[in-house]
Parts: C-alpha cells; sequence; structure tokens
C-alpha cells in the first residue's frame, strides 16, 4: 500500500530556507511526531546536522530540506506543512487528516 504524499507549502518552504540560511552549513529540519501534548501526539521540530538516514523521507524546495523518519511519516501521512503570519503570530503548522482531535495552540493531536 502507498503512503499519502505530504505536503511543503510554498510559504514553509521559504521559512525554512530562510532559518537554515542561518545555521551552519549541512543543517536541515526534522520534523517528527512524539507521544506527549495535551491530545496524546505531539509535533516536534528540530534542527539538526543530520544526513538523511535511508528510510527518511527527504521533502526539499527552495533551499529547505525537511526529514522525517519512518514511524512519523506513519502519521504524518497526507498532511500539508505551512507556515502562518496572522494576528496571532507565526509558526508552522500541520494539517493532518489522520488527526482525530487536535489542541487549540495545534501542536499536539490524538488519532
Amino acid at each position: 500500500m502507498q503512503e499519502a504524499p505530504i505536503v511543503l507549502t510554498d510559504r514553509a518552504a521559504r521559512r525554512v530556507a530562510k532559518i537554515l540560511a542561518k545555521e551552519p552549513q549541512g543543517t536541515v529540519l526534522r520534523v517528527s511526531v512524539e507521544g506527549g501534548g495535551c491530545s496524546g501526539f505531539q509535533y516536534r521540530y528540530d534542527l539538526v546536522r543530520d544526513q538523511p538516514a535511508d528510510d527518511d523521507l527527504v521533502l526539499a524546495a527552495d533551499g529547505a530540506t525537511i526529514l522525517i523518519d519512518p514511524v512519523s511519516r506513519e502519521y504524518l501521512g497526507g498532511s500539508e506543512i505551512d507556515f502562518v503570519d496572522d494576528l496571532l503570530g507565526q509558526s508552522f503548522q500541520i494539517r493532518n487528516p489522520n488527526a482525530t482531535a487536535s489542541c487549540g495552540c495545534g501542536t499536539s493531536f490524538s488519532i
């Protein structure tokens, strides 16, 4: 069975590229899902100097590189990673069709 793709919006790619431009060469953004948060799972964003593992999903666009491990990929299938700048502030947001509930801040979810 083929996994649903994970999409990186142009806004998110531009913001990640801007962040990575200030970091040492070879730094990438790793997005993962871990247990915790007020809804059971939470999204985690880490700047790392890792080489992609053989089974990592690599999303690359506009100078941005994002790595997602296989376990997190199962929870994120079909998601869209976006960057929002509105009256409430700036943040990365993941629109996850697998989430049955999420917290008010959007950083944790349940399945």
